[in-house]
């Protein structure tokens, strides 16, 4: 006795009629009939009473539906049981990212994934955006957080929502504190420190405009946390990433806005065609559902 054709057995059961339930099986109504009857020899008993209009249940009909229903109902429970045992992931994912506010989204969307899989764990490598592309593209990296521009030609994502605001990092005593924002002229008077990055040098030459040929660039620097200690020592003001600045001590230094507002956009993203374990697998498909409700 084959669970397809108890499967088959009780569609036609419910629909009572081998015409109707060949259509919703799929199948055609001359093969079904000679599984039915296929099944009537093999038990040895007659299961059915086929009417001109519907076909019904005599009594062994009746006992084996209700086996039927007690078999399949057992079969689905260890298909489903089974497939929650392989689904006990374990494994490291490792996470690229910068100094950004976009990795606010990442404890929650750690927590969503580890209520799922909780043999998971995680390595976050920080690194600028073209550094951990790098990374992405060696396979040492599964996923990265990108502050863009950036060269995603060769990458799945999804861009996030949030925009990204740059900042200027300076000294609490400086004199641009005391204003709201700070404007290409301003910060043209005193060295500053650019990222490393140069589409990203070429954003904020753009926003500089004619001020920046004379600019002076004192440091370029890949983490906003390295330049925020040439800040406090005086030694230039940064132009940083506002998500970087909550987790720099403000009772030593402060930033304000630029104005004109630049802003930037990040992206989620993966490398396309790339053999990823089970648990990156798994951990790519839930962040593509956690993003696309708007979570960020």
């Amino acid at each position: 006795m084959e669970i397809r054709v108890l499967r088959y057995f009780l569609t036609v059961v419910r629909e009572e009629s081998i015409t109707k339930a060949a259509e919703v099986l799929h199948i055609t109504q001359p093969t079904l009939s000679r599984q039915l009857a296929q099944l009537e020899e093999d038990i040895g008993v007659k299961l059915f009473y086929r009417g001109n209009r519907k076909i019904s249940l005599i009594n062994e009909g009746i006992l084996l539906r209700r086996r039927a229903e007690e078999i399949l109902q057992l079969v689905d429970k260890t298909e489903r049981e089974l497939v929650e045992q392989e689904e006990q992931i374990e494994g490291k994912i490792t996470i690229g990212c910068g100094e950004i506010a976009a990795v606010q989204l990442l404890p929650e969307l750690f927590e969503s994934f580890s209520r799922k899989y909780s043999h998971v764990s995680y390595d976050i490598y920080t690194a600028t955006a073209d550094l951990v592309k790098e990374h992405m593209d060696q396979g040492l990296i599964d996923v990265g957080l990108l502050l863009e521009p950036i060269d995603i030609e060769k990458y799945d994502f999804i861009r996030l929502d949030k925009k990204e605001k740059w900042v200027a990092l300076m000294r609490l005593d400086d004199k641009l504190a005391k204003h709201d924002y700070v404007t290409p002229c301003e910060l043209a008077e005193y060295p500053v420190i650019l990222p490393r990055c140069l589409k990203v040098q070429s954003e904020l030459a753009s926003w500089f405009g004619d001020y920046y040929e004379n600019l002076h660039v004192l440091f370029t620097s890949n983490l906003s946390s390295n330049s925020a200690v040439m800040v406090e020592k005086g030694l230039a003001r940064s132009l940083v990433i506002e998500g970087f600045t909550p987790f720099w001590d403000q009772t030593k230094i402060t930033y304000r806005p630029l104005y004109p507002e630049l802003t930037a956009t990040c992206v989620f993203a993966w490398k396309r065609q790339q053999p990823f374990s089970l648990a990156a697998t798994k951990f790519i498909e839930h962040a593509k559902c956690f993003l696309s409700m708007g979570k960020p």
